[in-house]
């Protein structure tokens, strides 16, 4: 096990690829993107994960990325994690070997999900073979089985990861699932990091235990969560459940149109210019983005989300 004082604690923004009106990447936007995050008060961001769009990114592209924000976080002061996961773990081995090389201070990968480990022994070794990549730094598994299908019970995860993974740090936890999640963080008295990962049950996380989260919605309405963590570390439960509310009829709103077009659409109306979103996925229409323009401005999304 390395000796690490880094923990995911806080706020952390599971950051979107910036593309061009053509689909391709923009790393030059990511200068802008992390000047806009730390300008909130965001310490650390989560690149090239689900909401990096990294399933439908190619190697070279990832690479683009990490680079980009290699060279943001130094000149704006917050610092990457790097996920680097997908089908194949020898990629996976090579972009954390890459962000290692290029300053990222943790990286995670995600299980293999078109051929799935069909045990825990297996993936437990898919993800020692991607932690392989960056020795020196935390590793992180990222639990996600709404989107994985791979579900392993995450205590015996770690007991057999803490084993054979000499980097891991902890679970990135993506599963609605708070009684898997308090067994878990309560693992040899808390002795790994596992930063929250699903926004609309943030409070119940908090309530539990999470110290940290790691959340999409955190770009672009991170003040809504900073105001949120400040009620319910000052025990005022009340307006920690009003701002939950307001974060949850926010994400049905983007849903509703089309999640991840939403959110880039957002970030656009806050000076971030993030593109379109890549295909499979689809993009919002100009009658489209009018309404959700209206109706985020109906429960008040421009007045609480951002500073």
């Amino acid at each position: 096990m390395i000796t690490t004082s880094l923990k995911l604690h806080g706020l952390v923004a599971a950051t979107h690829t910036p593309m061009l009106a053509d689909g391709n990447v923009n790393p030059n936007e990511v200068d802008n993107q992390a000047r806009f995050l730390a300008g909130q008060g965001i310490k650390l961001a989560f690149i090239t994960g689900s909401t990096g769009e990294s399933a439908h990114m190619q190697l070279t592209e990832r690479k683009e990325i990490i680079a980009a924000w290699g060279e943001a976080s130094k000149k704006h002061d917050i610092d990457f994690i790097t996920h680097t996961g997908g089908n194949s773990v020898w990629d996976a081995q090579e972009l954390a070997a890459y962000s290692q090389e290029h300053g990222a201070v943790a990286t995670s990968n995600n299980a293999p999900c078109y051929f799935k480990p069909g045990s825990l022994q297996l993936l437990v070794d898919c993800c020692k073979h991607a932690a392989a990549g960056a020795p020196n730094l935390p590793y992180y598994y990222y639990d996600i089985p709404v989107l994985t299908g791979v579900s392993y019970n995450p205590v015996k995860f770690m007991e057999l990861a803490e084993k054979e993974i000499p980097n891991f740090a902890g679970i990135k936890f993506t599963n609605p699932d708070l009684a898997l999640y308090i067994d878990a963080l309560n693992y040899k008295n808390g002795q790994y990091d596992l930063p929250w990962g699903v926004d609309e049950w943030f409070l119940g996380a908090l309530a539990t235990g999470a110290q940290g989260a790691v959340g999409s919605s955190f770009n672009f309405a991170p003040k809504l969560y900073l105001d949120l963590i400040d009620a319910f570390n000052a025990g005022d439960i009340a307006k920690a459940r009003d701002l939950q509310l307001k974060s949850v009829k926010m994400i049905n709103i983007l849903a509703s149109k089309g999640y991840m077009s939403a959110a880039k659409t957002v970030m656009g109306w806050h000076g971030v210019d993030l593109g379109p979103a890549r295909l499979p996925m689809g993009n919002l229409s100009e009658t489209a983005k009018i309404e959700l323009k209206n109706e985020l401005t109906a429960i008040g999304f421009f007045d609480w989300a951002t500073k």
